[in-house]
């Protein structure tokens, strides 16, 4: 072929584990809205930040450190994380990884998450507890969407690898990994039920 695709960007999407994933969100779902409930700091600064919302990014946002229902989680997701540098072909030989951040977020109706991308990190991602039908799903945009410049639109029928943006649905059990470069945003909550996710970052030494 005279043309051929260069600088592939990846997006990582399985379930967390094969059984068990109901019994395990329940647990995880009860956890997230008793941290809530405690994390008075957190609604404060969710109040002016994620007006609607709770999220414990700016307060308590190294959960696996201390509940041994996330540190469980994160064995597992670690697992995915491994699986995921492998398809990066990153060099990790020597090298360990670990996860530096998680966090919960809730989403009741209105609540939605800004454009975004996470520093300090290579790989970043989320895992859907509660997922009501026609929740928003995670969006994700062309990292050279700012250097198109003068380019024509894509025709309405473009394959999705060659638009300007993707979204994932929000499916309860799933794990979504994308490298913490690549912008992403979550729409408005449209249903009349909370959306509940565990997000997170992952560095290497």
């Amino acid at each position: 072929m005279p043309a051929r695709a260069w600088f592939p960007t990846y997006i990582y999407c399985e379930p967390l584990q094969r059984t068990g994933l109901a019994r395990l969100n329940d647990s995880l779902a009860d956890e997230c809205r008793q941290l809530r409930d405690f994390d008075v700091a957190g609604r404060k600064w969710c109040e002016k930040n994620y007006p609607g919302g709770y999220t414990s990014y700016a307060s308590l946002n190294e959960l696996h450190r201390f509940s041994s229902t996330f540190a469980d989680l994160e064995k597992k997701i670690t697992r995915h994380v491994r699986a995921f540098a492998r398809t990066l072909e990153l060099d990790l030989r020597g090298r360990t990884i670990h996860m530096t951040d998680c966090w919960v977020n809730i989403m009741p109706p209105s609540a939605a998450h800004s454009l975004h991308l996470h520093p300090l990190s290579f790989i970043s991602g989320t895992y859907y507890v509660a997922t009501p039908t026609g929740c928003p799903g995670l969006k994700f945009e062309d990292p050279r969407l700012s250097k198109f410049m003068a380019a024509p639109p894509r025709l309405p029928n473009a394959k999705p690898a060659h638009r300007a943006h993707i979204t994932y649905p929000a499916e309860a059990g799933n794990v979504i990994l994308f490298e913490s470069w690549l912008r992403h945003e979550v729409p408005a909550n449209r249903v009349d039920a909370e959306r509940i996710s565990i997000s997170f970052n992952y560095n290497w030494s």
